[in-house]
């Protein structure tokens, strides 16, 4: 355990910070999983909303640095291409 004040001080931060961190990474993931859910459902209408709703939050999750900003643009590319073929299908 640090003896220093500006160590405990540093282990309170990093504390916070890894709460902070994991949960927009946990939120990021529920609403990667609402546009997936939406996706097996077939219609491609609720796809379409369920991304445009998790669209600002996967990229906050960048902006935040606790995602890497190509990561989030693939992962919103793929998503957006697997609910452009439910027209097709």
């Amino acid at each position: 355990m640090a003896n220093i004040a500006s160590a405990r001080k540093r282990i309170r931060q990093t504390a916070k910070r890894t709460a902070r961190n994991t949960a927009r990474k946990s939120r990021m993931r529920t609403f990667i999983k609402k546009v997936e859910t939406a996706i097996e459902s077939g219609d491609q209408a609720a796809a379409r909303e369920a991304l445009r709703i998790a669209q600002p939050e996967i990229q906050r999750a960048a902006s935040k640095g606790v995602a890497h900003h190509n990561t989030v643009a693939r992962k919103i590319s793929r998503l957006s291409a697997r609910i452009k073929t439910l027209a097709t299908a």
